[in-house]
């Protein structure tokens, strides 16, 4: 009678119910709980071993004294040493050589010649109207009397694209026709895609000291990987049906990737130059830490002495490069497969014969008449106005205003309020704990690996002995990814509901997108001086366009068919908006966490130049000291910060082998 009654309840329990089923239905909370039994068994061993505080010192290692012999022998050895006599004392001298010779060649052409030449490539490639904004920006360029400092960045520039170009698309060819190399390569790109800039620099430092070449290899290792990507994935991508009907037609596999995959792959490819080209001139600017010279330089030493007058007239030439070169290489690459447009006299070769000889003209002209650098009469300076500007802002704008406080004011109550708390709240963590929240963050929204990846990160920033900077940077990271996803989201909202407001928006995010890293410190230290809450307004800032971006094509893309399903059952907008936009665009709400966070960690180590402290000032002490041993454990930090990052905001599924 038992047995069959036992039979009975077990036939009416519904198959698949219960405990088990419902944990498989809900992953998260079954990663959870067994992180949690992990937790209970590993805590009180942890715990009684090494204590509950900061990271304990049994566990750090002191790499000082191992660096500081790696560079006393480095340099001891740099001009004797094989290595550097022949392999990278020739890459050195080739770097020099490279550079020096299109500088020469920029001023040969003179400012006239190369404002002619800038003008005709943009008028062959967008049009009229970019080639106008292309020679009246070399103009401002020469007004603000930048025009040398340009050259010199120009010239930096166009070796190091060029170099990353060549590396990134022998990288992306490897990994476009070889699995295992794509398999390989990915993780490394990845990788290197999240680490801030400031992590490249010490690098080449410590092997080619100070100078233009340890600049240009900083920024062709830090632009090449987005060239790398994108022929990667252009490649891979091409059309399967077309490379079939190649290969049917008996063509080796040289003539398959010249006359198909290359030609398929040439928006990818141009879409490769564009990033890389942004990529470089942000690196290149940066990159006048360690003796690039040019108007990173210059911006530079403003900035150590506080005069925002001659850093703003050496970033408005940053910025107006930056436009014209983004400008120009999206317009190349919207033009592929579009119909020729204008007289059909100037289209193809002729067209570009015709520009050739325009710029050629202008440069022999301008030569005649002793142009070859702007004239000194036509510079106009606006130093001394602006700093007359930033002293009435400080005078009235920086305290004393009635009521909602000046600036100074909501910097330091944002220290004090925000920074100051979460900075102790961090530091007063046990290690575990962080480590734990660390675990659970990235395993909940990815795989053990991404979990594991991410603790040991975390992990290895204590071991290195700079868990309390690290903390400090972190707790700056947090706060302003906090104030970028709360503007960035309510941004997007309103330029997701209206059309008008996103084309307002539109030309303000494509400058701000544009702008190096380095530009939004200018801006900050006039309004707020110096400190960590400057240096987490110019983070805001610097992401806050990506966000703004990624939200609103998220918002758009939800499928109308949803959304009007939603109107005719008499959803209000924000009832639309929390239960069908919002849930459906959750992919792109995601990414948009994942780049605020990348971005402003970024610029939170940069602002180390206006007073962030944490590991930002120790890679800058490092640099500007000769301190390398302080400068690489900063920066191998920094990496590990980054990849910790982006592993907790970064969903990652298992891949699950196809049945047979």
């Amino acid at each position: 009678m038992a047995t069959a009654q036992a039979a009975t309840t077990a036939a009416a329990v519904p198959p698949g119910s219960g405990p088990l089923a419902a944990l498989r239905g809900r992953p998260a909370l079954g990663k959870l709980l067994i992180l949690l039994a992990i937790a209970a068994v590993a805590v009180p061993l942890l715990h009684a071993r090494w204590g509950g505080g900061v990271w304990p010192t049994a566990l750090t290692v002191d790499l000082t004294e191992p660096l500081g012999e790696v560079n006393d022998w480095i340099i001891a050895n740099r001009d004797s040493h094989p290595l550097f006599l022949y392999f990278f004392g020739h890459i050195s001298n080739a770097v020099v050589l490279s550079v020096r010779g299109v500088y020469l060649v920029l001023l040969a052409l003179g400012w006239a010649g190369v404002t002619a030449l800038a003008a005709v490539v943009a008028w062959r490639v967008a049009g009229l109207r970019l080639a106008l904004t292309a020679a009246l920006s070399f103009g401002v360029c020469g007004l603000l009397g930048m025009w040398v400092p340009t050259m010199q960045t120009l010239a930096l520039m166009i070796v190091a694209v060029l170099a990353s170009v060549v590396l990134g698309m022998l990288l992306g060819l490897a990994a476009g026709l070889s699995d295992r190399t794509f398999r390989v390569l990915r993780p490394v790109l990845d990788t290197m895609q999240v680490l801030p800039a400031f992590a490249y620099l010490l690098p080449v430092v410590l092997v080619f000291g100070i100078g233009v070449p340890g600049a240009v290899l900083a920024t062709v290792v830090y632009a090449a990987p987005p060239m790398a990507r994108l022929t990667a994935l252009g490649l891979r991508g091409a059309d399967a049906g077309v490379m079939e009907a190649v290969a049917s037609l008996g063509a080796t596999g040289r003539q398959r990737l010249l006359t198909a995959r290359l030609p398929l792959a040439r928006k990818e490819l141009l879409l490769g130059l564009n990033q890389t080209i942004m990529m470089a001139l942000s690196m290149a600017v940066i990159a006048s830490i360690i003796g690039a010279g040019g108007l990173g330089d210059r911006v530079y030493q403003a900035l150590s002495s506080v005069d925002v007058g001659a850093a703003l007239a050496a970033g408005i030439p940053i910025v107006l490069l930056a436009v014209v070169l983004d400008r120009t290489t999206e317009a190349a690459g919207r033009r592929i497969g579009a119909e020729p447009t204008g007289p059909v006299a100037l289209r193809g070769l002729r067209g570009w014969g015709l520009a050739a000889v325009i710029a050629a003209a202008v440069a022999v002209v301008g030569r005649f008449t002793g142009g070859r650098v702007w004239p000194e009469s036509g510079i106009v300076a606006i130093a001394g106005p602006v700093n007359t500007a930033k002293d009435w802002m400080v005078d009235h704008l920086y305290t004393g205003v009635p009521v909602i406080g000046g600036t100074a004011d909501w910097a330091a109550h944002f220290t004090d309020w925000v920074l100051n708390p979460l900075r102790s709240g961090l530091q007063g963590l046990p290690w575990w704990s962080v480590l734990l929240v660390v675990a659970a963050l990235a395993w909940t929204i990815g795989t053990w690996r991404t979990a594991l990846t991410a603790v040991l990160a975390m992990a290895a920033i204590g071991v290195l002995g700079v868990w309390e900077p690290s903390m400090d940077t972190l707790s700056q990271v947090l706060a302003a990814v906090a104030v970028t996803l709360v503007l960035g989201f309510a941004v997007a909202i309103g330029a997701a509901r209206s059309e008008r407001l996103e084309r307002l928006l539109r030309p303000v995010l494509d400058v701000f997108q544009t702008m190096p890293q380095f530009v939004y410190l200018i801006p900050v230290v006039a309004l707020f001086g110096v400190g960590r809450a400057p240096a987490a307004a110019a983070a805001v800032v610097y992401a806050l366009p990506a966000v703004v971006r990624i939200t609103t094509q998220g918002l758009r893309g939800v499928d109308p068919a949803a959304m009007e399903c939603a109107r005719s059952l008499g959803a209000t907008p924000g009832q639309q908006l929390r239960q069908v936009q919002l849930p459906l665009a959750r992919p792109a709400l995601l990414l948009a966490v994942n780049q605020g966070v990348v971005l402003v960690l970024a610029v939170v180590i940069i602002g180390g130049l206006v007073g962030s402290g944490a590991l930002g000032y120790d890679v800058v002490f490092g640099l500007a000291q000769g301190d390398l041993a302080t400068g690489l454990v900063a920066g191998a930090a920094i990496v590990c910060l980054g990849l910790m990052l982006d592993r907790v905001t970064q969903p990652t599924t298992r891949r699950r082998r196809k049945e047979s």
